[in-house]
C-alpha cells in the first residue's frame, strides 16, 4: 500500500480550480445545436475534445513537497590507512647530526692509538682480517600513514641495508654458517675478542659508520636481515625501532648486556621505544655519558 502524500494548500486548490474550468468546457452545450434540438433530436451528441491548458505557475509549485524530497545527511569521513604513531622519519635536527659528527671525529682521533695496537695484537693472535664487516637493518625511510604511491619495497627488510664495523672478535666465519647470537661460552670468539667484548672495545671502528651517515652515536642497535626477519614476527612492535637512525651506544645498551634469546630482546625493545619517545640532543648527551662507566666496568660485557 502506497503512503499517502498530503500536498499543500496553495497547490491543492489551484489543480482543483483548474480542473473544475476544464470539466465546464468539455460539457458546454453547442448554441447551433440547441437552436436546431427538434432537427437533430434523434443525432447523437457531438462531444468536442479539450485542449491541453498549461498551468499557470503558481508561487507555492514552485516549492519542493517536504514529504518526496529526503533530507541531505552529514557522513563523518571514512579513513581506511591507519596513522602510524612514530613517523617515517629520521626526527634528528641538523644540530644533532653535527653533534653526532663532531662526538664521532673527535673519538676518532682520541682512540686511534688505541685502535692500531687492537689492530696489530687481532693480526697476530689469529688469521683473518682486522675488521669484521657484517651486514645490517638501517634506517626505515618508508611512508606508511598515507595511501597511494610504492610505499613498501618489493623484498621487505625492514629498512635500508648497510655494511656495519666490527673488530674481529671470533674466527673466520664459512659461507655455509648461519646468522646466531654469540653466546658466552661460544668457541667461535678468540681469547684477544673475548677482551674486547668485555670492554666493548669491538665496537670503535663503528665511528667510522657515523660518519658515513649509516648510524647515530645513539640509538637502537642494528640487527641482521635474518635475525631481524625471525623477531619481527615474534615481538610486537619490533619494527618501530628502524624509525630512527641506529646507534653504536643506546639506553638498552647501558641497561642490559648482549643478547642470548628472544626474551633478552623484547626487554630491549621496551627501552628502544622509550628512548624512541623522548629522543633529543640532551638525552644522547645522558645515555653517551652513562656509557663511559659501563665500559670500564665491563657491565654486560664478556
Amino acid at each position: 500500500m502506497s503512503p499517502r502524500i498530503t500536498l499543500p494548500r496553495g497547490v491543492a486548490m489551484a489543480q482543483q480550480t483548474m480542473l473544475d474550468c476544464d470539466v465546464a468546457r468539455v460539457q458546454q452545450p453547442d448554441p447551433h445545436a440547441a437552436a436546431s434540438s427538434e432537427a437533430t433530436q434523434d443525432a447523437p451528441p457531438v462531444l468536442h475534445r479539450a485542449r491541453a491548458q498549461t498551468l499557470p505557475r503558481i508561487r507555492a509549485m514552485a516549492q519542493p513537497i517536504p514529504a518526496l524530497v529526503e533530507p541531505q545527511r552529514t557522513r563523518p569521513p571514512i579513513s581506511l590507512v591507519r596513522v602510524a604513531p612514530y613517523r617515517p622519519r629520521d626526527r634528528e635536527r641538523w644540530a644533532r647530526r653535527v653533534l653526532n659528527i663532531a662526538v664521532a671525529a673527535v673519538g676518532l682521533v682520541l682512540a686511534s692509538p688505541v685502535m692500531l695496537v687492537i689492530a696489530a695484537l687481532i693480526k697476530l693472535t689469529s688469521r683473518g682480517p682486522v675488521l669484521f664487516a657484517q651486514t645490517r637493518v638501517g634506517l626505515d625511510r618508508r611512508s606508511l600513514s598515507h595511501a597511494g604511491g610504492n610505499t613498501r619495497r618489493h623484498i621487505d627488510q625492514g629498512g635500508k641495508p648497510f655494511t656495519m664495523y666490527k673488530f674481529r672478535t671470533m674466527r673466520p666465519a664459512r659461507p655455509e654458517d648461519q646468522q646466531t647470537w654469540a653466546l658466552p661460552d661460544d668457541a667461535r670468539v678468540t681469547p684477544l675478542g673475548r677482551v674486547l667484548r668485555q670492554f666493548r672495545l669491538d665496537e670503535l671502528p663503528q665511528l667510522f659508520n657515523v660518519l658515513m651517515g649509516h648510524m647515530n652515536m645513539v640509538g637502537p642497535r642494528p640487527e641482521q636481515p635474518t635475525i631481524f626477519v625471525y623477531l619481527r614476527e615474534q615481538i610486537e612492535g619490533y619494527q618501530w625501532r628502524q624509525r630512527v637512525r641506529p646507534g653504536i651506544t643506546g639506553l638498552a645498551q647501558i641497561n642490559q648486556g648482549y643478547d642470548t634469546s628472544v626474551n633478552d630482546v623484547r626487554s630491549k625493545v621496551r627501552y628502544d621505544l622509550e628512548y624512541i619517545r623522548r629522543q633529543s640532543a640532551l638525552e644522547d648527551t645522558k645515555i653517551m655519558l652513562r656509557t663511559v662507566p659501563v665500559m670500564l666496568l665491563r657491565r654486560g660485557g664478556w
